[in-house]
Formats: C-alpha cells, sequence, structure tokens
C-alpha cells in the first residue's frame, strides 16, 4: 500500500524524502521563475517599502538625534570651561582693581601728607601708620605703628589730611597712642588766624556726629571775628605747637555774659577716614627752649 495513502481512521502522513523533494521542485521554480519574470520582485518591493524603509528612516533619525545630542553635550562642556575660565578672570580682574583702588586712595594720602610737610617744613616730621582704634565711628583715640625706638615722646603733635589730628598720649618701643582733638577730653588752645585772638576748642564726640566741634571763650569786642575764619593752634598753648591749622570756624554766638563767644567749627581733617599720619617730632618744651 502507498505511504502516502491515509486509511480510515488514521491521520494524513507524508514521508520526509517526499517533502523534500517536493520543497526543492519548489524553490528551484521559484528560482527561475524570479530570473526569467518580474513575478516576485514587484511583491517583495513593495513588502520591502513597507516595512524596511520606515525602520531605516526611524534609525536614521534616532541616529541623528543621538549626534545632534552629543553635539550639544560638547558644547556645553566647552561652554561651562569657558565660564570657569572667565569667572576665574573676572575674580582675577576683581583683585587687581581692589588693589589699584587701594594703590589709588593710598597715593592721595601720600600726597596730602606730603603737601601738608612741605607747608609746616620749619618742623621736624616722621611718617606713621594707624594700627589699631578704639571702638566707635571716628579715630578719637588710636595707636600707630612708630614708637620711642623711632624717637617719639608723649606731647608730639600729630598732622594729617590738612591740619592737626592731636597729640601721643602714651608711648611704647614700637607703638604710640594718639588722642584727637575730637575727643571728650581734649582742650586746645587756638587762634584765629585773621584776628589773633585766643580762644578754646574743645573736642566733642556727639557734635562730631555732625561734622563740627565747639569752642569757647573767643574775646572779639571788635566783632571781627566771622564764619569761615580759619583756626590755629596759639602761641600759649602748652602742647601744640603753634599754627597748626584746627579749622574752620562755621557758626558763632555771643555769650550770656555779653563778653566772650563761642560756636562750632569744622575741623581740617577727616576722623572718618585715616590710615597715615604725620609725627612732629618736636615737642613745644623744646622749641621754646
Amino acid at each position: 500500500m502507498s505511504p502516502i495513502v491515509k486509511r480510515k481512521g488514521e491521520k494524513f502522513t507524508l514521508p520526509g524524502k517526499y517533502l523534500l523533494f517536493i520543497l526543492t521542485i519548489l524553490c528551484t521554480g521559484l528560482i527561475l521563475l524570479t530570473f526569467n519574470t518580474n513575478f516576485l520582485s514587484t511583491p517583495v518591493s513593495a513588502v520591502g517599502g513597507a516595512v524596511i524603509v520606515p525602520l531605516q528612516e526611524g534609525i536614521n533619525g534616532a541616529g541623528k538625534w543621538l549626534s545632534k545630542r552629543s553635539e550639544e553635550l560638547v558644547q556645553i562642556r566647552s561652554l561651562i570651561q569657558e565660564n570657569e575660565q572667565l569667572k576665574k578672570q573676572v575674580d582675577e580682574l576683581t583683585i587687581e582693581n581692589i588693589k589699584l583702588q587701594q594703590d589709588r586712595y593710598e597715593l592721595t594720602n601720600l600726597r596730602e601728607l606730603y603737601d601738608l610737610d612741605v607747608q609746616y617744613d620749619d618742623y621736624e616730621k616722621v611718617g606713621a601708620r594707624i594700627i589699631a582704634k578704639d571702638s566707635g565711628n571716628w579715630f578719637h583715640t588710636f595707636v600707630i605703628n612708630k614708637g620711642s625706638e623711632d624717637g617719639l615722646s608723649v606731647d608730639m603733635n600729630v598732622m594729617a589730611g590738612s591740619g592737626l589730628v592731636g597729640r601721643i598720649i602714651d608711648v611704647g618701643p614700637n607703638w604710640a597712642k594718639v588722642m584727637s582733638i575730637i575727643s571728650d577730653n581734649s582742650n586746645t588752645s587756638g587762634m584765629v588766624l585773621s584776628t589773633s585772638d585766643n580762644l578754646i576748642v574743645s573736642g566733642n564726640l556727639e557734635l562730631y556726629a555732625e561734622g563740627v566741634i565747639g569752642f569757647e571763650k573767643l574775646v572779639d569786642s571788635a566783632d571781627r571775628v566771622v564764619e569761615g575764619d580759619k583756626i590755629v593752634t596759639s602761641n600759649v598753648s602748652d602742647k601744640y605747637l603753634p599754627g597748626i591749622l584746627i579749622g574752620y570756624i562755621s557758626s558763632i554766638n555771643v555769650d550770656s555774659n555779653n563778653l566772650t563767644k563761642s560756636g562750632l567749627l569744622t575741623p581740617a581733617v577727616d576722623f572718618e577716614h585715616l590710615e597715615e599720619v604725620l609725627v612732629i617730632t618736636q615737642l613745644k618744651q623744646s622749641i621754646e627752649e
């Protein structure tokens, strides 16, 4: 009986050698048909176009997106490095600018001290830098970096800006403490430069909050003293050398006794901003002798 014949109640079976023969004939026929005709090329091309082309476009799109992101990451890294370099340059320029401002401020102070030195060239002087100050907004008492080893002693006069700062009240080997004329316990014998009338300049920190200090005991019977007159240290002062500018009269009033006058004056020195000073190394007593 033929092996491909199906008996009643049995499943259809096909031996392997027959199946292989049939598939071989089928493949050979398809190959010949493909080479000699366009019977299968068009359907295959259509299937390829419908499946492969969209897949290829998707792969190309993903590749372009990844390439763009990669370029952006490279640009971001470059920008970050450039930003760090710019920050470093800004920091360096800021430091340089601060140093230039400090140098300019110091040069201005040194020029003022030089002009002051020339103006009072009759006195021997030494420069010093302020290294400490008492609490508060103003330099009413402070310490300088020169002392007895530099020839300084108590009661030596101190100048800055355009005139008198104060005098030394204590001295160490390499430091000295200065009390300024705006201190509450400071009294300076002054004189009106235009009239030679004497008066007393009294320190007052509360008044200096308004940029002025007080004066009193001015005898001006001829009413010649006016606002704006210069006040200098007088010849009768026991601590201060004569002729050093103290300030300018800003207001003047007649006292209740009708014999003397008092008022306010604006100091010649800015006691809010001090860094360097000049110390006159001559004492009033030595000059008088």
